[in-house]
């Protein structure tokens, strides 16, 4: 959870346009190197990072679009060495006094490991989002 310092509907703007998304997505600073963003019940993004020299292909399809409410979408990597599944990414975005609290939850991940490893990568994503509205 994250309160960022704007409404609802630039926060989600920047969950969902992919020229925002590059400012905050990737946990390393400029890390976002392209987005593709379908963005409708069925359709599908990608997030292609660079990290440390490794290139890193987020992927999934939107579940759920509430569009500024709720978003929830399918979440794997494409690389073999970083392939877990299907995860689950729900986002809430709540209007809170001057701004959005913006609550996620990531599940179903198959390995405690693999859920360690994201909450290390989300952390640093929201606050690359609150920095943005600064």
């Amino acid at each position: 959870t994250k309160t960022i310092n704007a409404d609802r509907q630039a926060v989600w703007d920047a969950w969902t346009k992919p020229e925002q998304m590059k400012q905050w997505s990737c946990p390393a600073p400029g890390g976002l190197k392209g987005a593709e963003v379908d963005l409708r019940v069925g359709g599908a993004f990608q997030l292609h990072m660079e990290v440390e020299g490794e290139k890193h292909t987020a992927f999934g399809t939107y579940r759920e679009i509430d569009e500024p409410n709720r978003l929830v979408y399918t979440w794997d990597w494409r690389e073999d060495s970083h392939a877990m599944g299907e995860t689950v990414v729900t986002i809430e975005f709540n209007e809170v006094n001057g701004g959005t609290e913006v609550v996620l939850v990531h599940e179903g991940f198959p390995a405690v490991e693999a859920k360690s490893s994201h909450e290390e990568g989300w952390g640093p994503c929201l606050m690359h989002l609150e920095a943005m509205f600064a």
